[in-house]
């Protein structure tokens, strides 16, 4: 890859809320911020977990609860995002994929949250590489896995996206941070190693493009740049 809330048991609670023999009113408000609001901006089809890259097991879900509203709304709306063309390898990185649409669903979610957002930027990493025919597609996919969890677990992972090599074993994989600052926690771990050792066994090939996504106040303009 180029690049928990514990409710207290009743057992915790102080004695004298226990012992307290006056009524004790609570309101909706605050249940619901106790048990974890299933239907806020931190939660997605009523889960707090969220799938934000091919691989769909725990380790790999991004947890909202640990984002701000920005970039919890941003990785919701990145759940829609997917490739518009077949030549994604060499395309430009911003004809590449469906932004429009992204950026329409983070529209509908902001207003459906009556959340005011403000302009917020975005770290995003291209890699672009090309195989030799004597490479196992399945071992990159092993190592990619495995950097993938321990990116994950850094934080400010929204969002990864890769393809399959075409015939000329060329590729794109793309990762959305919440920072360039995350993204090199996320890249410090053993599996990151790993995989970037490999690179010049398992790659004929390959280049790191780094873009900026900005989204500008109210979500009425966007654009992606060249990071500078």
């Amino acid at each position: 890859m180029a690049v928990n809330q514990v409710l207290p048991h009743p057992s915790e609670l102080p004695l004298a809320v226990i012992q307290d023999k006056k009524p004790i009113e609570v309101s909706t408000q605050e249940v619901t911020t106790l048990l974890g609001d299933s239907t806020g901006i931190f939660a997605h089809d009523g889960e707090h977990f969220l799938i934000q890259s091919p691989y769909t097991e725990q380790e790999h879900l991004l947890d909202l609860r640990t984002l701000d509203a920005e970039n919890a709304l941003l990785a919701r709306a990145l759940a829609r995002m997917r490739s518009l063309r077949p030549d994604y390898a060499t395309s430009p990185y911003a004809e590449t994929f469906n932004w429009d649409e992204v950026i329409e669903e983070l529209a509908r979610l902001v207003r459906e949250h009556d959340h005011r957002w403000k302009e917020t930027s975005f770290f995003i990493v291209a890699f672009r590489s090309q195989i030799p025919p004597t490479t196992v597609y399945e071992d990159l996919g092993a190592l990619d896995k495995v950097a993938h969890a321990e990116a994950v677990a850094t934080g400010g992972f929204l969002k990864y996206w890769f393809g399959h090599p075409d015939k000329d074993g060329r590729n794109l994989a793309t990762c959305v941070w919440r920072s360039q600052e995350d993204a090199i926690k996320g890249g410090v771990g053993r599996g990151h190693r790993k995989a970037a050792a490999a690179t010049r066994s398992l790659y004929s090939h390959w280049k790191i493009d780094r873009h900026r996504l900005i989204i500008r106040n109210e979500v009425q303009s966007w654009e992606i740049i060249d990071w500078e």
